[in-house]
């Protein structure tokens, strides 16, 4: 891979910050180098802007280097620098499956990218061969999110490491919902396809969706090129203790997730009973997607029962569905609850 044709030339030409806590390394009782506060310990003194500490926890779990490894303010912050880094505003382009996570397009917005979208199968599974054909020369990144938000699958591993061999671009895997998943990652290929990149995130099965800390894992080269024009202290002191405190609890996180699990295929039982439900399709996350008759009549009838999911009848090969997070046993009984006494007050009675 000849990132050399990737990257913008200014981003290769740019010399990135450096901070004070850049040109020293090791212990110190003494800090006079940085202009901070000598008083309110520690939360006087900027964060490590390395984060070499939790990348170290990190990349033990993970199986990777501290030098394959890049954290940023939620996976959102990773997804805007690839686009930094890559993408020639006017000029060129990236390439994402639809439907899919809405931040892809909104950052080629602001970057001012054209984003070319690619339809799923009815089926909801990649048309690798349409994926192909949308790249082009200008083309520098390709997303796929899987598990994939808002249809619920994951996608076959060997269409994905297919895509990655045949095309000359930074294939961009979103796995925010894994850890809900069958499916193994992909992350044992990062060393293997330089091209390649994972992101992750704290947000879903770890229950940290309030510090917002996202992982992009990939090839040094990529990660080297994200951390030189990412802002220098970008993770605050404070999202970095919850995550060390959080990695020395991962025993608590899997039975989180196996709650999780266990209250998906309760649900999707429950579901199923529903006259007004058409479909339940599968999933490999922590949400469900579900197909139904007047979708934004039981939107808005949760609404009034103080009960928010997510309406997506009007998104492409999804019409008519609403996207439902898993919750505790008592929220997920809320809901079904709800859910009955809509049936009985206009499905039973024919106000359908």
């Amino acid at each position: 891979m000849d990132f050399g044709k990737l990257v913008r030339q200014n981003i290769r030409d740019l010399v990135p910050y450096s901070s004070a806590r850049d040109e020293y390394t090791g212990e110190s009782a003494i800090f006079l180098d940085a202009n901070e506060n000598p008083f309110n310990a520690p939360y006087n003194r900027y964060p490590d802007p390395h984060q070499l500490e939790l990348k170290a926890k990190i990349g033990a779990l993970k199986g990777l280097p501290v030098e394959n490894i890049f954290l940023g303010n939620g996976s959102d912050e990773a997804i805007d620098l690839l686009y930094r880094v890559f993408c020639e505003p006017g000029e060129d382009n990236v390439v994402s499956i639809h439907p899919s996570y809405g931040m892809y397009q909104v950052c080629a917005d602001i970057n001012n990218i054209a984003c070319k979208k690619v339809a799923l199968n009815d089926d909801f599974s990649l048309d690798a061969k349409a994926l192909v054909h949308a790249v082009d020369d200008k083309t520098k990144l390709l997303f796929i999110c899987s598990p994939n938000n808002p249809t619920s699958n994951s996608f076959d591993a060997e269409t994905i490491l297919d895509l990655v061999k045949k095309l000359n671009v930074i294939v961009v895997v979103d796995e925010a919902y894994i850890d809900f998943s069958k499916r193994q990652s992909l992350l044992e290929y990062v060393h293997e396809y330089p091209n390649l990149l994972i992101l992750q995130t704290f947000s879903k099965a770890w229950g940290l969706a309030g510090i917002r800390l996202g992982m992009a894992l990939g090839s040094r080269e990529v990660i080297a090129l994200m951390g030189k024009v990412k802002y220098p202290y970008n993770l605050n002191v404070l999202t970095l203790k919850f995550a060390l405190d959080a990695l020395k609890n991962k025993d608590k996180v899997d039975g989180w997730i196996a709650a999780v699990l266990e209250q998906r295929d309760l649900l999707e039982r429950k579901l199923k009973k529903f006259r007004f439900v058409r479909q339940v399709y599968p999933s490999d996350a922590n949400f469900l997607l579900v197909q139904v008759d007047k979708a934004r009549k039981i939107y808005n009838y949760l609404v009034e029962k103080k009960i928010i999911v997510r309406d997506r009848s009007n998104v492409e090969l999804c019409e008519g569905s609403l996207r439902i997070t898993i919750g505790t046993d008592t929220e997920n009984l809320a809901l079904t609850d709800a859910l009955m006494q809509y049936q009985r007050d206009f499905v039973d009675s024919c106000k359908i």
